[in-house]
C-alpha cells in the first residue's frame, strides 16, 4: 500500500522537529508514529493546545486557528520526495496524523485569501 512505512520529516528552519513513520493511510489522512527531534519541545505546548481546541472548533474557530498558527509557524512537512506545499498536522505524544497537498489548500473567501 502506498505511503506505509515512509518516513516524513517535520522541520522548522534547519532544525528537525520530528519524524513520522506512516503506519496507516486513510485518505486523505496519513497516520503514523512520531519521534520528536530537537525542535519539538518548543512546539509541544502549541500542538497540545491545538488538539484541545480542535474538538470544540465550531465554538471558536479563531482560537483554534491561532493555536494551529503557533504550532505550525515556520514548520514544513517533508515527504520522502521533498517538501509539500501545504499540510495540516496534528501531534499527540508518539502519534501524528496529517493531510497534505502539492498545491496550496483553497482559502475560504471570507478570510480574504484567493
Amino acid at each position: 500500500m502506498p505511503f506505509i512505512g515512509e518516513v516524513w520529516r517535520v522541520e522548522r528552519g534547519t532544525e528537525v522537529v520530528g519524524e513520522i513513520t506512516v503506519m496507516e493511510a486513510d485518505f486523505p489522512w496519513l497516520n503514523g508514529r512520531f519521534v520528536p527531534g530537537p525542535g519539538y519541545p518548543e512546539l509541544r505546548p502549541h500542538f497540545a493546545r491545538e488538539l484541545e481546541l480542535v474538538d470544540t472548533i465550531d465554538d471558536d474557530v479563531a482560537a483554534w486557528e491561532d493555536a494551529y498558527s503557533r504550532a505550525s509557524e515556520g514548520v514544513r512537512l517533508v515527504a520522502p520526495t521533498g517538501p509539500v506545499a501545504e499540510f495540516l498536522l496534528h501531534i499527540e505524544d508518539d502519534a501524528a496524523w496529517f493531510r497534505w497537498s502539492n498545491e496550496p489548500f483553497p482559502r475560504d473567501a471570507a478570510d480574504g485569501a484567493a
